[in-house]
């Protein structure tokens, strides 16, 4: 996890380093990973001493020298330093905008979703979870999950996986349709007439 005020200072580029101590490597050089101001991309990811971490390292990280060490004494492992940077756009936020699918959108969504099914242990579930959502929006996940006999965390792990696609919206607490999900709920239902 990145505090937002870390998050906000990659944007800007003023900050543009973080140091953790793991007891083994959690991102390497390349990866990046989705948070809630975009995309941050890891570029560089060095094991490090660190008394030999500089004031201005530090500072780069949000924090002064006397704190970093602080936090960074709290844990076990190995000190690395992970050079970051600002990628671009969550790619799911522009997806969940489009909402006017042709006929073959469409089709290779329905498509994913059938697919989706087909892989699940539960059998298919794709169509109910949409229809839950719509039904009952900002609703806890775990009110929603037990009230259709499955738990929590399977039960999230597949509204992410709608998520992927550009069809929900996470909240605080629940979930929403987003416009595009919504316009695929449609198309759904329109299919059973």
């Amino acid at each position: 996890m990145i505090p937002r005020a870390v998050l906000d200072g990659i944007v800007s580029g003023e900050l543009d380093l973080a140091f953790r101590r793991w007891t083994r490597r959690m991102h390497v050089p390349g990866g990046s990973q989705r948070t809630a101001v975009g995309v941050i991309r890891f570029d560089e990811v060095d094991v490090v001493d660190p008394d030999a971490i500089t004031e201005d390292e530090a500072r780069r990280s949000g924090l002064d020298l006397a704190r970093l060490r602080e936090v960074l004494d709290r844990k076990p492992g190995d000190v690395y330093r992970i050079r970051m940077s600002f990628a671009g756009d969550d790619e799911r936020v522009t997806l969940r905008e489009k909402a006017r699918l042709g006929p073959k959108q469409r089709a290779e969504i329905v498509a994913r979703l059938a697919g989706m099914d087909a892989r699940s242990k539960h059998g298919p579930w794709t169509r109910s979870h949409l229809e839950l959502i719509d039904g009952r929006p900002g609703e806890l996940a775990e009110t929603i999950a037990a009230d259709v006999g499955r738990t929590k965390l399977p039960f999230k792990a597949d509204i992410r996986r709608l998520k992927e696609l550009g069809l929900t919206v996470s909240l605080r607490p629940g979930y929403r349709l987003s416009p595009r999900g919504r316009a695929v709920l449609r198309h759904l239902r329109s299919l059973d007439e």
